[in-house]
């Protein structure tokens, strides 16, 4: 069965048990990658992606016990335990994306990363306070930017395989975005409309920050993906602005 399938539309939030047989479904739901191929990337497109591509893979392979901790408090307080089972497996999807890139790095003989200054820095920001909220934010934020960057490394490669994985993470991540986005809907949910105002305003200066770190960061792989600073930073905000729209929670039934 195809897991797109089993969630609602737009204008209806997803229940915790529907993202969990979600997650379940689409776990057993992959593009088959063709790893037999071998990795089939020129040095020039090792060049322009492999430091980058290794500094992102190292981002995708937190153990997410703080996250799990996070969910665990915030679905005892809403009473609402299958939230943790969803959590749980939102986290096994995301190691997934980690340990496939991982087995591409390894494949093309480039060099894993132990530690990156961006990668630091977002699990600082996640930890300084443990709540919901502060670990939906920041992730939806990457993850918006995960659609751009996947992208343009497709674009960057004529390696079947990386292709291919890139083609997987960008299904994942469509459905990681909406996961995030109507979380925070329910969050937003009972806050008044000032409130609410106050909140995303913050979120839009707060997003300039990985915006520009992400280029600093990757640069050299999103221009051999086809993108100058000026389109790489339309697409940025033109996906964040579509999430902004639909965290908003007048846009649901309830």
């Amino acid at each position: 069965m195809n897991p797109h399938k089993l969630l609602p539309t737009l204008s209806s939030i997803t229940t915790s048990d529907q993202w969990y047989t979600y997650y379940k479904t689409n776990a057993e739901f992959q593009l088959k990658i063709p790893w037999e191929s071998g990795a089939e990337i020129t040095k020039d497109e090792q060049n322009a992606i492999a430091d980058s591509l290794a500094a992102w893979q190292l981002g995708e392979t937190s153990d997410g016990l703080h996250l799990l901790t996070a969910g665990k408090n915030y679905a005892q307080r809403i009473k609402d335990p299958k939230y943790v089972d969803a959590i749980e497996l939102f986290i096994k999807e995301e190691q997934r994306h980690g340990g496939d890139l991982g087995r591409f790095l390894d494949l093309a003989q480039i060099p894993r990363l132990q530690r990156n200054w961006g990668d630091t820095l977002f699990r600082k920001i996640r930890y300084a306070i443990p709540t919901m909220e502060m670990w939906t934010t920041p992730v939806i934020m990457v993850e918006t930017l995960a659609l751009v960057y996947y992208k343009a490394i497709k674009n960057a490669t004529n390696s079947p395989v990386l292709k291919q994985l890139c083609q997987q993470i960008l299904r994942d991540e469509v459905k990681h975005i909406r996961f995030q986005y109507e979380r925070l809907a329910i969050l937003h949910r009972n806050r008044p409309a000032w409130l609410r105002k106050l909140t995303y305003f913050i979120q839009y200066i707060l997003y300039y920050v990985p915006v520009i770190l992400v280029w600093i960061g990757h640069h050299r792989a999103l221009r051999a993906g086809g993108h100058s600073f000026k389109s790489y930073w339309r697409d940025a905000w033109v996906k964040m602005n579509f999430a902004w729209e639909r965290m908003k929670p007048e846009r649901y039934q309830w």
